[in-house]
């Protein structure tokens, strides 16, 4: 923030008739463990008032809130020969952000700690959390009320409604944000004035405003950054392509970041995603030749999953695309909210409801779920190995493989094919049967033995089951999944 932003800034702190539990004033009161304790007490106490900041101010007497100046130097105040910022961000943990901003006030030095309200758990310091009661810091296990009060707000609290960027002026807000985009996505037409457009992004939830300063939300950021890199927070969000030479990491070819917010820079990446996909030759009466090799609709259906159910928390990462000669790897941080099993048929869950709201009126996902029918159809269409959804640690991914013909796939390709198949049919209120999986793997009529070799297995797996248990006839006999 410039100095006249913080100046701005501290005009509308002083406009609070009295010190609030997220506001505190002192003068040259700087020491470390205080001003570790007040970050805690004041990121918390953000997150229970519903502030967007708290804010400890150096320079202005607590009573009279009159402009005194201080002594404090965050920048030069050294604590066990370390600068001041480390030894709190090694006691207070990475969850707890917080910024100081030194500026001039009529002469005066003020340094304004802004801090971010507690994400996820309650910001500590030293693994104990504080709490402001009225105008005291207080340990918050002494206060068991605000302490049930803070999780109640922790647990409803989402990344998309907080700040990426803040106390800015409005020309900073369109320098930002590529705002024609978001009339021309939403179908909305164009306001005639400056203050229009400021209106209708604070209604969409993509600003925030307070007196004459705006805000950026992660939400209106992450979807329609000019430049993701802008926002120190989100860079790291930026989705990454990478181009292998082979079928290992061993050597890249194209490395590339996106740049523009999800919304905006969607059609691009698509295009950069399949533009760098090998082209098949002919594999079956459905394929053409020079066709490429994976289904358009199903890159563009994996590309949005990637970004939507994300875990937007995780710090340091963000969706990653890796293009190999012989499969495309979609992988986003966070475990999935429903059984990988089920991603067919689930009701569908969102952790990111604000974007996934916004991507749907856009038209880059669907209303009523994920897209992975049509994935799993398109890959069946184009008699591609099944695609492969796994989950390790923190990250779910998706793995869409090269064409190979039935022979060069293993058991595990060829049961989870059959898996997909059965869900597939199932929700479109139909069945398998040998004559469907037959299709699905283009075998020939008189090689039914080989389908039914691959339903005895998948039932042996404990996967599909037949619709009929009474049922003698292998010949006409219809498969449903397990859960069905």
């Amino acid at each position: 923030m410039t100095s006249e932003d913080l100046n701005k800034l501290l005009d509308y702190l002083l406009s609070f008739p009295e010190e609030t539990e997220w506001i505190e004033y002192k003068l040259n009161n700087f020491n470390p463990e205080l001003i570790g304790e007040y970050i805690s007490a004041i990121s918390n106490a953000a997150c229970l008032h519903d502030q967007t900041h708290g804010y400890l101010i150096f320079g202005i007497q607590d009573k009279t809130k009159k402009v005194a100046g201080t002594t404090f130097n965050p920048k030069t105040l050294k604590v066990k020969n370390q600068e001041l910022a480390n030894w709190l961000d090694c006691l207070l943990g990475n969850e707890v952000q917080y910024t100081f901003h030194s500026f001039n006030r009529n002469g005066s030095n003020v340094v304004i700690t802004e801090i971010r309200p507690a994400i996820g758990y309650p910001a500590r310091f030293k693994g104990e959390a504080f709490i402001r009661v009225g105008t005291y810091k207080k340990k918050l296990s002494d206060h068991s009320r605000k302490e049930k009060a803070l999780w109640d707000k922790l647990n409803m609290r989402d990344f998309e409604s907080q700040l990426a960027i803040e106390n800015i002026s409005s020309e900073k807000v369109l320098n930002l944000l590529d705002y024609p985009s978001i009339f021309d996505l939403l179908g909305i037409p164009f306001p005639p004035d400056r203050q229009s457009i400021l209106e209708k992004l604070e209604e969409e939830k993509f600003i925030t405003s307070k007196g004459e300063l705006f805000s950026i939300t992660n939400l209106g950021a992450l979807l329609f950054a000019k430049k993701l890199d802008d926002f120190e927070y989100l860079e790291r969000k930026s989705v990454r392509v990478v181009v292998y030479k082979g079928i290992d990491r061993s050597e890249a070819v194209t490395e590339q970041a996106g740049i523009k917010g999800y919304a905006s820079g969607f059609g691009g990446l698509v295009r950069f995603v399949i533009d760098h996909t090998p082209t098949n030759e002919l594999i079956g009466l459905a394929i053409r030749k020079d066709t490429k090799m994976y289904p358009k609709l199903a890159i563009r259906e994996l590309l949005a999953n990637t970004l939507i159910h994300q875990d937007l928390n995780i710090k340091g990462t963000g969706p990653m695309i890796e293009i190999f000669t012989d499969r495309i790897e979609f992988s986003n941080p966070g475990k999935p909210l429903i059984n990988i099993l089920r991603f067919l048929d689930h009701a569908p869950r969102s952790r990111n409801e604000k974007m996934a709201k916004i991507m749907r009126r856009i038209g880059i996902c669907e209303e009523r779920g994920s897209g992975i029918d049509k994935v799993v159809f398109q890959v069946e269409l184009f008699q591609l190995p099944p695609p492969d959804f796994q989950t390790n640690g923190d990250f779910t991914r998706v793995v869409l493989y090269a064409h190979r013909i039935l022979s060069g796939m293993d058991r595990a390709d060829k049961i989870r094919a059959a898996y997909q198949h059965a869900c597939l049919n199932y929700v479109s209120s139909s069945y398998m049967t040998n004559e469907s999986l037959r299709k699905r793997f283009n075998i020939g009529k008189t090689n039914y033995p080989m389908a039914s070799r691959i339903i005895a297995d998948t039932i042996d797996a404990k996967l599909i089951k037949l619709y009929n248990a009474e049922s003698k006839s292998k010949k006409y006999a219809k498969y449903i999944p397990y859960w069905a």
